[in-house]
């Protein structure tokens, strides 16, 4: 049972119980490349390399790219989150506790999807910055040019992630707010969770990897991170009578790596917000 579920007793004042703080499920996941029903340990993203593209003779055959084929391994892992709820507890509340705990534990599992994406792209070598400034338009125009350079493509499936500091660092820039610059794809419009800009959809996330004031952010492309999904999260519900209790578990299976290292970009940049 979970010692603080007295919080939500009908003699407190906590009886409207909501999750309205708690990240809902991942924010992630739809940025990468993404393969869902894998059947194994383990599932493999193919690497492609660049093709080149040749002349032939008139009835010759036609030239073979012989594409690099570089095969990714990516492990998928278990993962679970789970808690009892002691039936005399639930008389003592005007909520269902059960689906309230249901529901934080899917939530949970969110988040560590979107922790195992991130994990995946720290790995990345390519970076800007030195966490000496914070975000601001030369660092982005950086990692933009190293994109470029690397001829990462510009079909829309550019992303960028960004903490709470940098997204407010990005609302005083005039070309990242003004309908001006970007017409009516205004931040505040979409609800402050993402936009379009500069080709790339920018992305607020709030657990990004941080160390005292030192925050990292990442610009690439969808292809360049890889997720795997073996069982997507499922709540069980059942009833332990030795208990006087109900158990809910939630599970999961589900992995990340870093694919083309080319595709991603790390943004160092100095966080206000951890500064002591």
């Amino acid at each position: 049972m979970s010692v603080s579920v007295d919080q939500v007793f009908i003699k407190q004042f906590e009886a409207d119980v909501h999750l309205a703080y708690q990240q809902m499920g991942t924010k992630l996941r739809a940025t990468v490349r993404s393969k869902s029903g894998v059947v194994g340990a383990s599932t493999t993203f193919q690497k492609v390399g660049r093709g080149t593209a040749s002349t032939k003779s008139r009835h010759g055959i036609v030239p073979v790219m012989n594409l690099n084929h570089e095969p990714v391994e990516c492990i998928l892992q278990d993962y679970y989150a789970g808690d009892w709820v002691d039936a005399l507890d639930e008389l003592k509340t005007n909520v269902d506790e059960r689906r309230v705990v249901a529901s934080a534990g899917a939530y949970a599992l969110g988040r560590k999807t979107d922790e195992l994406i991130v994990s995946a792209m720290a790995q990345s070598t390519k970076s800007v910055g030195d966490y000496s400034t914070g975000l601001s338009k030369d660092l982005i125009l950086s990692a933009l040019e190293v994109l470029n350079q690397n001829d990462v493509p510009d079909d829309g499936r550019r992303f960028a992630v960004v903490g709470v500091h940098q997204w407010n660092e990005l609302l005083s820039m005039d070309e990242f707010v003004s309908a001006d610059y970007v017409g009516d794809n205004l931040p505040l419009i979409s609800g402050g969770a993402s936009k379009q800009w500069l080709g790339i959809t920018w992305v607020l996330y709030n657990d990004l990897p941080v160390t005292t004031a030192n925050r990292d952010c990442f610009m690439y492309h969808a292809t360049s991170i890889g997720h795997a999904c073996g069982q997507e999260v499922k709540t069980d519900i059942s009833w332990h009578g030795e208990r006087a209790a109900h158990f809910i578990s939630n599970s999961m299976s589900q992995g990340a790596v870093l694919i083309d290292d080319a595709g991603i970009v790390r943004i160092k940049c100095k966080d206000n917000d951890n500064e002591e």
